[in-house]
Formats: C-alpha cells, structure tokens, sequence
C-alpha cells in the first residue's frame, strides 16, 4: 500500500498554492511578472523494465515555476522619473556594491549626488553626456545628473528677416540725436519709417535691446539706424549693411549682410569687442504692411537646471530657467535570450545566470528592445480574476488528494483488522 501519489499530489498542490498567493500578494506591485506553477508527473524505473500497459505513476511534481514576462499595463503618473517600459527589455541597474542587476520597476528618484536611483538604492546605468553631447557606445555608466548652471553664450549672429512697406513715403532726413516717428502727413519732417527691437547677449549672459530704425530715401532704398538698449544717438548702420536696395520684385539686392561691434556692451563688465552678424538677405518689399518674419539669433543668459524629460528613446532632456535644453544622458536597456533564466533577487531585481545568458544592450528602439514612456509605471501583469479561479481550482485538487490519502489510510485499516 503506498501514499506517494496523494502526497505527491498535496506537495504540488502546495506549491502551486504558493506561487498563486505570491502573484495575488504582488497584484499591485509595479513591474512584478506574474509565476505560474508547471506540473509534471512522475513515473517509478525498474532495471527490467515494465509491460507499457501495467505501468502506474507515483504521482506529481512541480517540473518548474516560470515567469510570464508578458506586457503589463501603462499607467500614466504626476512624476516625471517614472519610467516604463513598452516592449522587451529591462532596467540596468547597479547595485551599491557594483554588481549589476535588472528591474522592470521604472520609479526611480535622483539622490543628493545627482544619481537616478529606486527605492533600494540601486543606480540607473545608462550613456553620459558631456556639454550636452552623449557618448554612446562602450560599457553603460551610472547616470548622474548635472545640476551646474549653463554657462551664458554671447550672440555671434542675427538673423532678421522683414517686409517693408513700399507704399511709404520718402523720408529726406533723419535726426540720429532724436529719432522720432515718420509725420506721414509731413514727410518734409523727417524721421524714420519703421522700427523693430531685438534682445542680443553680451559674454556675460546680460541682455541688450537692439532697436533698429529704417528711413525710405528713394523708391526701393532704405537706410538703416540702431540704438543699444534705448540710450545714445542711433547709429548708422555702415556698409555693406546700408542702404538696403529692393529691386522691382521687392526681393533684397544688397545690404542684407553686415557685421556690428558693440563697445556699449562694456558698460556691464563684458567684453568691448563683441562682434554680431546680421543678416537681412530673405526681407521683402511689398505692397503691405511692415512686419517682421523672423527673428532669431545664438545668444542666451545663464540658466539653472528647472526640469528633465526623459524620451522614448532614453535621452534625458535637461530644461534650464534661460530657456535653453541640453541632454544629459541616455538609459539603455538590457534583454536575455531566455528571460526565464534570470535570478530572481526580490525588491523587483533579476541577475544574470548561465541559463539566461549574456544580457544584449542598446538604447530603447533598437534591435528588439522596447520603447520607454515617461512619466508612467508598467502595473504588474497578474489577472486577480484567472488567478482566483486558479486559487479555487488548486484548493480543490488539494482536498481531492487529501482523500485519496484518506482512502488508502481506510483501505490499510481494513486489512488491519482482518483477523
């Protein structure tokens, strides 16, 4: 008389009970992968063999418990540093002693050094960035955040692209000392026709108001004046710069292109001899109203560190308080060829094993690793309605084999009693 079979049976039951309630207890943990109990059964070997048709088991076993590293759903959050994962792949992350471990769990932080961390500490791993320039390729590093200000850039080139009004009258004079507004009911009077500002940055990161003054001295002819920061005579813009001639098209045939040296820019510390080009070449005269089209230029103040934005393919996007953004880094991840090898650690964290082999890295998007979604969490992949049917269906197996031991203690007593 043997109990293997109905033992075997409430130890395989057990275990699969286990791996359900971990996946119940775990239904709300960010990044978890849901388990699942595989059962195999189990047959007694002679040395001579059994007739095929006479051959009986001696009940089950747990072949293996695997994970199931299905997509969990996306939910969007307020934080920025979240992190999940759409597709394959995992976190690289390295542990406070140096090894490397793997997570789906994207709820990171940023510690007192600057370093992307979870909650245990460990440190995103990823691709620096160096002024802004990311270094990829090579071993992954630990991402650390640069929260130093951006340096100022003066402005080295305006471009300023306008229509003037070729409906304007002739201005003949202009008084640099006192530059007023064309009297379009006298233009004997004087003074210019248009005006538009531009903010330029001397090597200090101070701004300057640059106003620009535009006179009609003869049909398709314009002369040009500026002021810095609304002090002092204008000053005539020199040549090449003006007069700036239209031909009957309206299109710009010379003093598009000019260079301006700014000593006033001395009056706050920066250097006397910033240079700015200028180009007016894509300005128009037409039949319209005056109005300027574009106007950009390379310059900016110095600026600190007000945000990040991580893309879907891992580059971190610094955003700085003059307006400016630069990346700071990248993250990769990691994939396996079979997932299922992976060295559960707890806390979320995978490492590597012989039967997962080597981790293949790159950056999200390429090759077959997934895309990242920032400011999102992957929401664990357990279905609580299949995994309380499962949990009903094994507490059921397990009561069958508790009576099938029941029966075989029965049938042992009967023979007990023979007398």
């Amino acid at each position: 008389m043997a109990f293997q079979q109905g033992l075997s049976g409430l130890n395989s039951s057990s275990k699969a009970l286990d791996v359900i309630s971990n996946n119940v207890a775990n239904a709300n943990t960010v990044g978890f992968k849901a388990g699942r109990a595989e059962f195999s059964d189990v047959f007694a070997a002679a040395l001579n063999g059994a007739a095929a048709g006479v051959q009986v088991g001696i009940g089950s076993a747990i072949g293996a418990v695997t994970q199931l590293f299905s997509q969990g759903n996306i939910t969007t959050t307020n934080n920025p540093l979240d992190v999940a994962i759409n597709g394959n792949g995992f976190f690289r992350m390295s542990a406070p002693d140096g090894s490397i471990a793997y997570t789906r769990n994207g709820q990171f932080d940023v510690n007192k050094d600057g370093f992307i961390v979870n909650s245990q500490g460990y440190q995103l791993t990823g691709y620096a960035a160096t002024n802004g320039v990311i270094l990829t390729g090579g071993e992954p590093q630990r991402l650390q955040l640069d929260f130093s200000d951006v340096q100022p850039n003066p402005s080295s080139q305006m471009t300023l692209a306008m229509n003037f009004d070729s409906r304007e009258p002739i201005s003949p004079s202009f008084d640099p000392t006192n530059p007023t507004p064309l009297d379009r009911t006298n233009p004997a009077a004087g003074g210019y026709n248009f005006s538009t500002s531009a903010t330029a940055y001397d090597t200090l990161g101070n701004a300057h108001t640059l106003t620009f003054f535009f006179q009609k001295t003869a049909a398709g002819t314009w002369d040009g004046f500026y002021q810095v920061d609304g002090t002092g005579d204008a000053i005539a813009i020199p040549a090449p710069g003006s007069p700036l001639q239209f031909d009957t098209a309206g299109t710009m045939t010379s003093g598009g292109q000019f260079d301006l040296t700014f000593p006033e820019f001395a009056g706050t510390g920066a250097s006397a001899t910033q240079t700015i080009s200028f180009d007016l070449a894509d300005s128009s005269q037409f039949g319209s109203a005056f109005g300027v089209n574009t106007l950009r230029q390379d310059g900016f103040a110095s600026g600190r560190l007000t945000g990040i934005t991580i893309g879907d393919d891992g580059v971190i996007l610094g955003r700085y308080s003059n307006g400016q953004s630069r990346d700071l880094g990248q993250v990769v991840l990691a994939n396996f060829q079979s997932p299922n090898g992976l060295l559960s650690l707890g806390g979320n964290l995978w490492a590597e094993s012989p039967d997962s082999g080597q981790p293949i890295v790159g950056v999200p998007g390429s090759a077959n690793l997934g895309l990242l979604n920032a400011g999102a969490i992957e929401e664990a992949n357990v279905d609580l309605t299949a995994e309380l049917v499962q949990l009903i269906v094994q507490q059921r197996a397990y009561q069958a084999n508790a009576q099938s031991v029941r029966a075989q203690d029965q049938i042992l007593q009967t023979l007990v009693n023979l007398r």
